[in-house]
């Protein structure tokens, strides 16, 4: 078996896709809060710039979750690795009140096998019903958070993970199962930048 294909996306790519994406995550959800799982803070940062409110000039918060799949840490077995997802980081003591009613945007760069969505949705519901059976029955529907999702890119492959189909999901871009190459991860970016015009290049001309 080859080496996977390698798709490279520049910083300038990312932000465009985030800024297409931006005014439909406005006008169909309008989140309150963004909690990004890992490296999706940057795409969460450069959202928030196109959904401050323009009126009150106010930052939405971003809350940072750390969740792993596929990176070998201390503690995890090699059946773990690829197959389990590892809480590394969470919203703190009081995750319920954090949540309680928000609307939350879960932001991560890439929707691959979809494993690690499915488990930040599910455990951060679960934070937020635990929370909900200390209020009155009344109240709680009003206080019950809202959730959506966000990635940059979603793999079109068989997915392992499943979101429910009444969570909005929204993506900056459909691809292909490809190995992607963000820019975040390497250590010379002028190389980057010119592979990944390169790559445009080629693309144009086959």
């Amino acid at each position: 078996m080859g080496e996977p294909e390698h798709v490279r996306s520049t910083y300038n790519d990312i932000h465009n896709l985030i800024r297409g994406v931006s005014d439909k995550i406005a006008s169909e959800f309008k989140p309150d809060m963004f909690i990004a799982i890992g490296i999706g803070f940057f795409p969460a940062r450069v959202l928030r710039t196109f959904l401050k409110d323009p009126s009150t000039k106010k930052n939405i918060p971003i809350q940072a979750i750390g969740l792993s799949l596929y990176e070998s840490l201390p503690g995890t077995t090699a059946e773990q690795l690829g197959s389990e997802v590892v809480r590394t980081q969470w919203l703190g003591p009081d995750p319920g009140k954090t949540l309680l009613g928000r609307r939350a945007l879960i932001v991560d760069e890439v929707d691959d096998s979809r494993k690690t969505l499915q488990y930040a949705l599910n455990e951060l519901q679960k934070d937020v019903e635990m929370e909900l059976q200390l209020l009155p029955e009344s109240e709680r529907d009003s206080k019950r958070t809202k959730f959506a999702v966000f990635v940059v890119h979603n793999k079109l492959k068989p997915k392992l993970g499943e979101l429910p189909p009444n969570i909005p999901y929204f993506v900056g871009a459909e691809v292909e199962d490809v190995w992607l190459d963000y820019p975040w991860e390497t250590i010379d970016i002028d190389e980057h930048d010119r592979l990944a015009k390169e790559d445009k290049e080629r693309k144009k001309t086959t």
